[in-house]
This record gives C-alpha cells, structure tokens and sequence, in this order.
C-alpha cells in the first residue's frame, strides 16, 4: 500500500471537517489574542488534524468495514475498498503518522483529556469492542465527539480560557446532524450487511427531519454570535433538506450527499473570517 492509496482512504474532501473545526475554535480563542499563531505547536497540530487524523479515523473505518462495505457501490467509486490482504499496511501507516504527534501534547490536563478524548472517539466509533457505529444514537454521539474533542484542543492549545458552552452544543448539534444524514444514502447497503444505523432504526423521511431540526438547532443557538453566517447556514441547509426529501432514489439522495463537503467548508470559511474580523474590531 503506498501513500497515495493511503491518501485517498483518508477521504481528502473531509480533511477541513477536522482541521476545519481545529482552526476555527482557534479563531474564538482570538479573543485572548493572536499570540497562538507564532507557537510551532499549533502549526503542528493544524497539520496533524488535516491529514494524519483523517487516516486515523477513515483508515480503522475501512479495516472493521470491510465486510459492509464490499456490499456498497459507493465504496469502489466515491471511497475507497481495504481488502483484508492491505489492511495490516494500512494499520501500519496509521501508527506511523500519528504516533508521533502524541508526543507533542502538553503535559495540561485539558489538553490531554481533549486530545486523547478525540482518539478514543475516531478509534472505537469503528473499532471493537465498543464499534459505536454500529449502535444507533451512541453511533451519532461518538461521530460528534470526536469532533467536539478537537474543537476543544483547539481552543486550549490557542490560550482559550474558560468553556464555550454554547458553541460546543452547537456543533455538537451539527456534527449529529452531519453523521445523521451521511447514514440515509447507505440504507440499503447498511440493511443488507445487517448493520444498525439511526437511519435504519427511524427511517429515511424521520432522518432527514431530525437532522434539518438539528442544523437549525445549531444556527440558534449561536445566532446573536454570528447572525448573518447563522441565517446563510440555516437557509443553505433547509434547501438541501427539501431537496432531499423530495429526493426519489438512493443515487440522486446520494448526490445531494456530495455537495455537503463544499456547503461545510464555504460556510466554516465564512465563520472564521465572520469571527476573526469580529476580533479585529
């Protein structure tokens, strides 16, 4: 297995969700001051989130799903299939990078029990024994968590003080909804492997009602932070519910599932400059 199988496995189009919600919690923590920009650390995690994180996560997701994914035609064309013969390279590269960063973790506590909180959560949302994904609701709380984990890291390691309680609700809110929706396009091939999802259990219709409730739960909660982003994110995401509940088949439900990764990043983009010029004034 070479590097660029191992890239491609570590699902590019999702790099910013991690490093994404990384920066952006660093740009709320500007509030004490720009100051974290010239420590190497945060340079160095800035990069560990982007790439080698997402092998963590993706690389055990197609280890332990290989037998579910062999059934899923989007796993040969939009993703990528580990066969049982590549899977112990792949363990290898994902010791290999992501080791070493453990090592550059300060010695506080809420920087260790945040960063080692998002490897228990990107480990055993797909690894056994506990494989939460397996386990509708735990299967949305752990997905969230580990992105909740990261922001956290984030905002310790830029010098945040104190909890962002109502953020952290929010995005926890979001990421549900995210991991909520990504489950309703694999339905069929879910049901046919046997595996439990919150979209199996409720249904394709109640799903993307919980997750439109969900993304709109988001905006409000921090509406008088960042209207104007709130309001662009609220009506975005209400768009591309309708269209999908009035989305006739997997392949055009699927789709609409694509434009996801490009929504994220313009609106976390739009959030971060929102949130910095805030800072600036």
């Amino acid at each position: 297995m070479n590097f660029k199988e191992v890239l491609k496995i570590s699902r590019p189009r999702f790099w910013l969700y991690e490093a994404g919600t990384f920066a952006l919690i660093g740009t709320v923590a500007a509030h004490q001051g720009f100051s974290f920009f010239s420590d190497l650390r945060y340079w160095i995690f800035a990069f560990y989130f982007l790439i080698p994180a997402n092998i963590l996560i993706y690389g055990i997701n197609d280890i332990f799903d290989y037998e579910t994914d062999k059934t899923n035609p989007k796993k040969v064309t939009y993703e990528a299939l580990v066969p049982p013969s590549h899977q112990k390279a792949l363990w290898k590269w994902i010791v290999y990078t992501n080791i070493p960063f453990f090592f550059f973790v300060p010695l506080e506590a809420p920087l260790l029990i945040s960063f080692f909180s998002f490897v228990f959560f990107a480990t055993f949302y797909s690894a056994e024994p506990i494989r939460a994904k397996a386990k509708p609701v735990i299967d949305s709380l752990f997905s969230a968590g580990h992105y909740i984990a990261t922001g956290v890291f984030g905002y310790f390691l830029a010098g945040g003080s104190g909890v962002p309680y109502m953020g952290i609700i929010a995005g926890m809110c979001w990421a549900v909804a995210m991991h909520a929706y990504s489950a309703v396009p694999d339905i069929e091939s879910d049901s046919k492997a046997g595996l439990k999802t919150i979209a199996i259990l409720i249904g394709k219709q109640k799903t993307i009602f919980l997750c439109w409730f969900l993304y709109l739960l988001s905006a409000f909660l921090v509406i008088q932070s960042v209207p104007v982003v709130c309001i662009v994110g609220a009506i975005t995401f209400s768009i591309l519910m309708i269209m999908s509940l009035r989305a006739k088949t997997a392949e055009s439900l699927f789709k609409i599932y694509t434009y996801f990764p490009y929504v994220n990043v313009a609106i976390g983009t739009m959030l971060s400059i929102t949130l910095l010029a805030q800072n600036l004034l």
